[in-house]
């Protein structure tokens, strides 16, 4: 999920009652919802897609950031906080350890949610989940959370938040169900090699498909009211010919092969060099262009 919806969720647990079980509980809370995306900072020194929601979103991140998290609060209470407030109440450390460990696991929860993935066994397991289940960007979380804040703060009452959290967990049961029941649905109905059922940005009784076949990805619709309906839009999966495979043994190639889901190439001549553009069909159009493609210039 966006990083907006992950600080909602760590604000509305504080409102909804957490934050009055230690100094430094809301800091804690929010920072911790956000935490495991530090690994943002292997962007910079050559890290792409293939490095993010891994080691610092998997199952041991999940037992050691706590730890980590809880400590650099500690610290910036006996060092920073309380020095400037000397009468200050102490953080508890054992709390701190607590709002630590259930901010930060709402993290990955969350990001299993969308079409993006999670990989839960990280760093022993190099394997992809996904849940299908929540567009990454989330209106209706984000409505409810921020009604849930905004009425607790104002209220200076936990209800409205819990509220909100409660109904954002049914939603998300629910949302999951309308993407299980079309899965089930276009299984039934096409002979396809795979497919993914994805949910559509505004409208939650909605769903994308995207199907697999021998040599392009089909594009549909699915509504929980309907039956699934495949269009005529496609894309060429464009994986044969000796400049794709030479390409794919490259390792830029191999990072981002393992985290694409339904790669499609295109082969291009630059600058007297051929290049091929390597895209995933969850994000990217026919030009393979983009956030979500990597280029391979040949020799």
């Amino acid at each position: 999920m966006d990083n907006l919806t992950h600080t909602l969720v760590g604000a509305a647990l504080a409102e909804a009652g957490l934050k009055k079980r230690t100094a430094l509980g809301t800091a804690t809370l929010i920072i911790g919802a956000n935490f495991p995306d530090f690994d943002v900072v292997a962007v910079p020194f050559g890290g792409g897609l293939d490095a993010r929601r891994g080691v610092t979103h998997g199952v041991l991140a999940l037992a050691l950031l706590p730890f980590l998290l809880a400590g650099i609060m500690q610290i910036w209470d006996d060092r920073v906080r309380r020095r400037r407030s000397l009468d200050a109440p102490a953080a508890d450390f054992r709390q701190l350890l607590l709002l630590s460990a259930i901010s930060i696991a709402t993290h990955p929860t969350l990001d299993f949610m969308n079409t993006y993935g999670m990989r839960w066994l990280m760093p022993f397991v190099n394997k992809w989940f996904y849940a299908d289940g929540l567009f990454i960007i989330d209106i209706w979380v984000m409505i409810a959370l921020v009604t849930g804040y905004v009425w607790s703060r104002r209220s200076r009452k936990t209800g409205p938040a819990r509220i909100a959290l409660a109904a954002v967990a049914v939603y998300i049961v629910a949302m999951l169900t309308i993407t299980g029941v079309g899965r089930a649905r276009v299984a039934a109905t096409f002979v396809v090699e795979r497919f993914m059922v994805e949910p559509s940005p505004l409208v939650p009784w909605r769903r994308d498909i995207l199907v697999e076949e021998p040599s392009a990805y089909r594009f549909g619709t699915y509504s929980l009211f309907g039956e699934p309906l495949l269009t005529s839009v496609t894309i060429a999966k464009g994986d044969a010919g000796q400049a794709v495979a030479v390409a794919k043994r490259t390792p830029e190639a191999q990072r981002f092969l393992a985290w694409a889901r339904f790669p499609f190439y295109r082969v291009v001549r630059e600058g007297g060099h051929m290049v091929v553009r390597i895209a995933d069909a969850r994000y990217m159009a026919d030009h393979a262009r983009g956030w979500a493609a990597i280029e391979v210039r040949l020799p």
